[in-house]
């Protein structure tokens, strides 16, 4: 399947679970990645802002205030069961719209800023969707993105992964995209594409992450939303699913009693236009 017809579809179905999941870790500080593009696109009032993939909003939003009522937040994505839900709760200053990150309809040089939470490697053509933040952006503006760099190895994640395993089907693989989910994942290739589209200056931080779960039980509900593990349980029944949480949530338990930390990473890519 195509990524163009696989992540839309997938995120649009689980697209509540996914705002709750991020609205979380939002709230606890624990996106650290999100946080710090957000901070480095240096958003300021009366600006008029593009959030790239925008899912439900969760960063629009926020971006909605730093702008004020003087700026503007326009935030695009595929999904169209993200942009309904964030639609719900727009803010009067935001727009939201359908729209691919690698064909924007917008004019050349329309935007002060532009923020992507966790989407660039989403993109088919990753050197097209910094192109189009490129052409969007005014002489001198920032993109900031964030992108989950390769996960920390960790027991908990074991556990879940053996029971996933033999209860679930593989985990979807987009057939085109490969060159993007490479080249996110390495600072300079990053950096390169960034540079490549037309930026004028780019750097990438790496952020390391803490998640702090209440419990085994937590932990798995959570993981049962997130776009990969749901699309691995859409084609389950509902009973088979219920016993898949209670083994899942067993194994872990008896590691982990109680609360539960995990680690991660992120990448935050900083380019000037």
């Amino acid at each position: 399947m195509k990524a163009k017809e696989l992540y839309p579809g997938v995120f649009s179905r689980h697209a509540s679970e996914y705002a709750r999941r991020l609205e979380e870790i939002m709230a606890r500080g624990e996106a650290r990645g999100r946080t710090l593009a957000i901070e480095s696109a240096h958003v300021r009032p009366a600006m008029r802002v593009l959030d790239i993939a925008c899912g439900p909003g969760t960063l629009t939003r926020l971006l909605a205030r730093m702008v004020g009522p003087e700026g503007s937040v326009v935030g695009v994505d595929l999904a169209r069961g993200m942009i309904a839900l964030a639609r719900e709760t727009a803010p009067t200053n935001v727009r939201f719209e359908v729209m691919d990150m690698e064909h924007l309809a917008f004019a050349g040089a329309s935007f002060d800023a532009a923020v992507c939470g966790h989407g660039l490697q989403f993109a088919t053509d990753l050197g097209a969707a910094l192109g189009e933040a490129r052409r969007v952006l005014r002489p001198g503006a920032r993109l900031a993105a964030s992108i989950p760099a390769d996960g920390i190895k960790e027991e908990v994640w074991a556990l879940v992964d053996e029971v996933v395993d033999r209860w679930l089907p593989p985990a979807p693989v987009a057939v085109d995209g490969t060159e993007t989910r490479a080249a996110v994942r390495d600072r300079a290739a990053l950096r390169r594409a960034a540079l490549g589209a037309g930026f004028s200056q780019a750097r990438v931080e790496r952020v390391e992450e803490e998640v702090i779960w209440a419990s085994a039980e937590q932990l798995v509900s959570r993981l049962m939303g997130w776009w990969d593990f749901a699309y691995r349980l859409e084609g389950v029944e509902a009973e088979r699913r219920d016993e898949f949480a209670v083994e899942a949530v067993e194994a872990v338990r008896r590691k982990h009693p109680g609360t539960i930390t995990t680690h991660g990473r992120t990448l935050v890519l900083v380019a000037t236009a």
